[in-house]
């Protein structure tokens, strides 16, 4: 089991890195809209969805519906679906552990789960277990303490909800740089321009993800190699 932690907290790592500004941030944005930080560790905790918690701040802040909030909550975390399609038979094989798992499959975990490389000594349950544990551990830790740093420091909050962004953008890049093929982001950036220019900022992921998701469907004999392993 030691063995185990130990690649589960290498493997985990660079999320840690890239969660210090988006935690941080996140918890003096709660703090800056009067929730302090066992407000924000619930959410972190139970919401557990970055870019959702971003905009749950607004929400909070001018008295949103709460159908409204179902809806944009729906269409921003759609994309979950689909990582779910690809870990069903994976997660069905860890027992109790797949609810967990499931619960936990945030874009983090699911571009840690698409890269694992799991030694033969060191079980492949607990690998994935303990890797999910880590980013939720970080999440929830680094939230808390920008909210307490929110309330000890005054920020000038103008554009720090841009960390998020910029956190999708390295795993991207990182997710390039190891990819055997990069036509599957060439066509989510195609359609996603496309779905932005037809449907507006608004209202453009869900469609985008339809596409994409439909064409790598037709491609996938071109993007797959015959014989590969499943994650």
């Amino acid at each position: 089991m030691t063995k185990t932690l130990r690649y589960a907290v290498k493997h985990s790592f660079p999320i840690f890195i890239s969660f210090i500004p988006v935690g941080l941030a996140y918890g003096v944005l709660m703090e800056s809209a009067g929730y302090n930080f066992v407000w924000t560790g619930a959410c972190s905790l139970f919401v557990l969805a970055g870019s959702l918690q971003y905009l749950m701040v607004s929400f909070f802040a001018g008295g949103v519906s709460l159908a409204t909030v179902a809806i944009m909550s729906l269409l921003l975390n759609s994309r979950h679906i689909f990582y779910g399609l690809s870990f069903i038979e994976k997660f069905r094989s860890f027992g109790f552990w797949k609810y967990f798992l499931i619960y936990s499959l945030t874009d983090e975990n699911y571009s840690l789960h698409c890269s694992h490389n799991i030694p033969d000594d060191i079980d492949e349950k607990w690998a994935y277990v303990l890797t999910a544990v880590m980013p939720v551990i970080y999440w929830v830790v680094l939230s808390v303490v920008g909210a307490l740093i929110g309330t000890l420091i005054p920020f000038d909050t103008t554009g720090i909800d841009f960390a998020l962004t910029a956190l999708f953008i390295v795993i991207l890049i990182e997710q390039m740089k190891g990819a055997d093929n990069r036509l599957p982001a060439l066509l989510a950036f195609v359609s996603s321009i496309i779905c932005l220019v037809l449907f507006g900022p608004s209202n453009f992921i869900l469609p985008s993800l339809l596409i994409t998701v439909a064409l790598l469907t037709i491609l996938r004999s071109r993007i797959e190699p015959t014989g590969k392993e499943e994650n």
